[in-house]
């Protein structure tokens, strides 16, 4: 098998709250210096710098010029990176391919969000129209607001065609919760039973409260550098092996062909073809849980579960603290914060590091994370593993 592309050597991040603490621009700062010292670099050792800000964000949050408030006075490489839920994953692999090209040696890589406002609960920062049928104002018009709503569309649809039940859908965010019941940071540690699930309310049907991200303000961060580089960084390096993405317009018609299928699987198989590995080998995961139907998703399009068995696979106990697949090992994006694509690339470098305490598995040689946005048009997925060379 091929050796790394690069490594992971910092990661940082600013304080999580779901109080206003700041605005994105300064969490993102501090994110970044976080990064840096976890590495044990210096600021004048970064010479890259990539942004993403979130996409329901004002225009301008999180600026280019923010290299100045985080001290990096002269910059190789410098951009801002959009790709909804894939930004992330898209930072890192951009990051990645300007290590290897020469352009940079060391890239910080940050997500910073403020949400949540005094007065304003989590889901009102996210009641923008779904734009499903390109049709402008339609969605408006007809009350589809918020991903919630989007998202509850293809949910229904998936639970009808392969007579998925509301237990089986709740079986996911139980699993964050006992992941989460075993990380401190996350912030929903209580647990949560099917009759807790089904008795709490609905925000668009199938989709509950529980099957919906926890909203934070804060910011994350993470510093890219060579495989050959990590070797003198303060932390544990955590090797990239594999990249993909894939991006696909979605299904807008009941019975359009191969509907419940996203271009996660495009992601897939670029991601396994790049690293000479297959879905068998992948020892744990770490999903883009905006929704629990994206985790049932993201099983069947990276292989590792048949096609509409993935909510059967959750509700298995394969998933879960003990299962043979855990999946969102730190409690997601349902449990533990929703800094979207930080949260599920956050645990997967805890978990590569050895960090993980409680919830550390001692399988994770190679651990898939994913990131998707829109509803499901947009993917970015990377294998990662502590180990240099895979096999």
């Amino acid at each position: 098998m091929p050796g790394a592309l690069s490594s992971i050597v910092g990661l940082g991040k600013s304080q999580l709250s779901r109080s206003p603490i700041g605005s994105a621009r300064s969490l993102a700062a501090a994110a970044v210096r976080d990064a840096i010292a976890n590495a044990g670099l210096n600021i004048t050792d970064v010479d890259g710098l990539l942004i993403n800000q979130s996409s329901l964000a004002p225009a301008g949050t999180l600026p280019l010029q923010m290299m100045d408030d985080i001290g990096l006075s002269s910059l190789r490489f410098l951009s801002q990176v959009e790709g909804k839920g894939a930004s992330v994953l898209q930072m890192v692999q951009l990051a990645t391919m300007a290590v290897r090209q020469g352009m940079a040696s060391a890239v910080a890589c940050v997500f910073a969000d403020a949400p949540l406002v005094a007065g304003q609960g989590g889901g009102q920062s996210y009641q923008n129209e779904a734009p499903l049928t390109g049709i402008a104002g339609w969605e408006g018009q007809y009350g589809l607001y918020g991903p919630a709503a989007s998202y509850a569309l293809a949910t229904q649809r998936y639970m009808h065609d392969f007579q998925v039940t509301e237990s089986q859908l709740a079986q996911h965010p139980i699993a964050c919760r006992k992941w989460a019941a075993l990380n401190p940071a996350a912030l929903l540690q209580k647990p949560l039973d099917l009759e807790g699930y089904l008795a709490s309310r609905y925000i668009a049907e199938p989709i509950r409260v529980f099957d919906c991200a926890y909203p934070v303000n804060g910011g994350i961060a993470v510093i890219v550098s060579s495989a050959e580089a990590a070797a003198d960084c303060a932390n544990p390096p955590v090797y990239v092996h594999g990249m993909g993405q894939g991006h696909a317009t979605i299904h807008r018609l009941a019975g359009d062909r191969d509907e419940h299928q996203t271009a996660g699987s495009v992601a897939a198989a670029g991601m396994y073809a790049m690293a000479g590995t297959t879905p068998a080998d992948v020892t744990l995961c770490q999903f883009y849980d905006a929704f629990s139907f994206c985790a049932v998703a993201a099983l069947e399009d990276y292989g590792l579960c048949p096609r509409g068995q993935g909510a059967a696979f959750i509700a298995s106990g394969a998933t879960s603290p003990g299962g043979r697949l855990p999946v969102n090992t730190g409690g997601g994006h349902l449990a533990s914060y929703y800094m979207q694509g930080m949260t599920p690339l956050e645990e997967a470098i805890v978990q590569a590091r050895g960090h993980g305490a409680a919830r550390q598995l001692a399988a994770n040689d190679l651990i898939l994370v994913n990131g998707s946005g829109g509803r499901l048009e947009y993917h970015a997925a990377m294998l990662l593993s502590p180990h240099l060379k895979l096999g």
